[in-house]
């Protein structure tokens, strides 16, 4: 039987701030959104354009940025140009959309993460075994195993919500379409949805979130054998991504991993990790890396050259 949606729009009450405050943050995060374009997009073509750059750990970042751009392009367009309007209306059907592409990216940054971790293991406990087992075609494999997972994880959850009744009322109180929002306005008993969504976004940020703790664990435990110098070289490697991992997950985790109970704190947390990560991770990978940072440097000298010529 189809579901019935008497719904045909629904109503963002957005992040709640006062109307003077309105223009202000439509500048603020205007230049959020920008910084996260550039900052991943000169990411993105630094490890493409530079031969030096072409081992598995920056062939994972590359993507990594890719999707960081395409996460953080679901929400906040939207909410920047709410910020310019007093009713902040969205479709069902862009609303559905809206919950489709944001945890098919957000999931598949997660298994992302989680691989890179993966890489990091096997260049520092097993160095001589690294090229042979992280080969272009593995590392090709375990990308589109990220885009696949993030793909069924997302659909489930897209699935699970539009056969779902929504009959009125119809204003969400959040900026974008999230599970546990929508999950509030429908008319008819969620608590079996509510229980398959943790179960499928919550269990699989505390999963992976477990498997890459265990992971840096095995890699500190294995660094005790090194020499300082070695030790300190394999950990500013680590630190970066520990960094990203830490500021991605805990948020993720906050959210998805309890009952679809609405907390006001929920907001400022979701915009922590689909705007402030996205925004942070360039930065956290370039300013820590100084082959990142060479790269680019030979990137910029070569293009004024060739300027100049």
């Amino acid at each position: 039987m189809e579901p019935t949606h008497n719904v045909t729009e629904f109503i963002l009450l957005g992040l709640a701030v006062s109307p003077e405050l309105e223009h202000m943050c439509f500048l603020l995060f205007l230049c959020f959104y920008i910084s996260i374009i550039l900052g991943n997009l000169l990411i993105t073509v630094t490890v493409k354009g530079s031969q030096s750059l072409n081992s598995p750990m920056y062939f994972f970042l590359s993507y990594l940025s890719l999707v960081d751009i395409c996460y953080s392009s679901v929400t906040a367009p939207k909410l920047i140009s709410d910020f310019l309007v007093e009713k902040k209306t969205i479709s069902f059907n862009s609303c559905m959309g809206q919950l489709f592409w944001f945890h098919f990216f957000g999931c598949t940054e997660i298994f992302l993460l989680t691989v890179m971790a993966y890489d990091r293991y096997v260049a520092i406990c097993k160095p001589l075994h690294y090229m042979t087992i992280m080969t272009r075609s593995v590392c090709s494999f375990l990308v589109a195993v990220s885009w696949v997972g993030g793909f069924v994880h997302s659909i489930i959850q897209t699935l699970l919500t539009t056969h779902l009744p929504f009959c009125g009322p119809n204003e969400i109180d959040h900026y974008f379409c999230d599970v546990h929002p929508l999950l509030k306005l429908a008319c008819t008993d969620t608590y079996i949805v509510g229980i398959i969504v943790v179960a499928n976004t919550g269990m699989i940020s505390l999963t992976c979130f477990v498997v890459l703790v265990i992971s840096y664990i095995v890699i500190l435990v294995s660094l005790r054998r090194r020499t300082s110098e070695g030790r300190l070289k394999a950990l500013s490697t680590c630190a970066s991504h520990i960094t990203v991992v830490v500021i991605f997950f805990g948020p993720c985790i906050f959210i998805y991993l309890r009952p679809s109970a609405i907390f006001t704190e929920d907001k400022m947390i979701a915009v922590f990790y689909t705007i402030i990560t996205p925004m942070l991770n360039p930065l956290i990978y370039t300013l820590r890396n100084e082959d990142v940072k060479n790269a680019m440097r030979k990137m910029w000298i070569r293009k004024v050259d060739l300027d100049n010529k």
